[in-house]
């Protein structure tokens, strides 16, 4: 009975000792994960990278983690000429394929969300133009033009959509135009506008798109998502 009571002492110590190096070589692996995420044309404010499933090491030596979830904050992107930002981006990556160690790394499926905030849609926008939320489901777009030497400031509910799952497009439903001749135009010029979201990572795509009281919510979804390298 004693031997039996020291076999499991050694065999609870020793299942201590694989959790310990297990964890942290987790702990580890985030780190450098999340040093090596890459967004193609982009710059990235911060990474947090999160690896589940248990154990860590046996996934490793099978070259495939089971799930990735990746936090990246402050995506910088630019396209045709004009930049915007993604204030963040949740995404949880599935069968994750390791290449050459932790320098490459592919999922085969991922979803997510992404959040544009209006103050980073108002700077993406016309100049002298404000975007926040209608509520509704809709955004408020307020912009100014000058028409006969006079200033005329509008503010307009429109809705917001996809184009070609890249593009975010702001359309106003309707704009007053006081029987103003080509107000309505001139007023359009300013509040509607399409902006490319680029520089998501390889393999994700746009699917819909939602205003919030918190900003635009881009649902993505993706296969053979490139994570690294």
């Amino acid at each position: 009975m004693r031997a039996l009571r020291i076999l499991l002492v050694i065999g609870v110590v020793l299942a201590g000792v694989f959790i310990a190096v297990d964890r942290a070589a987790v702990y580890f692996a985030e780190s450098e994960v999340a040093d090596r995420v890459r967004v193609s044309g982009a710059e990235i404010g911060s990474t947090d990278v999160d690896i589940k499933g248990f154990p860590f090491l046996t996934q490793v030596a099978g070259s495939e983690l089971d799930e990735v979830d990746v936090k990246i904050t402050g995506v910088e992107t630019s396209a045709n000429g004009h930049t915007l930002r993604i204030s963040r981006m949740n995404a949880e990556l599935h069968q994750v394929r390791l290449t050459d160690g932790f320098s490459g790394a592919t999922a085969a499926r991922a979803t997510g969300t992404a959040v544009i905030s209006y103050a980073d849609l108002t700077k993406a926008a016309s100049a002298d133009v404000a975007v926040e939320y209608g509520g509704k489901g809709k955004v408020k777009v307020t912009g100014a033009v000058d028409i006969l030497g006079r200033t005329i400031s509008r503010s307009v509910l429109s809705t917001v959509s996809l184009v070609d799952g890249h593009t975010v497009r702001v359309r106003a439903d309707e704009v007053p135009g006081e029987g103003i001749p080509g107000l309505e135009g001139l007023v359009r010029k300013k509040t509607d506008f399409e902006r490319e979201v680029g520089g998501l990572p390889n393999g994700l795509k746009l699917e819909k798109i939602q205003p919030t009281a918190a900003g635009l919510e881009i649902s993505v979804t993706g296969t053979d998502v490139s994570l690294a390298g």
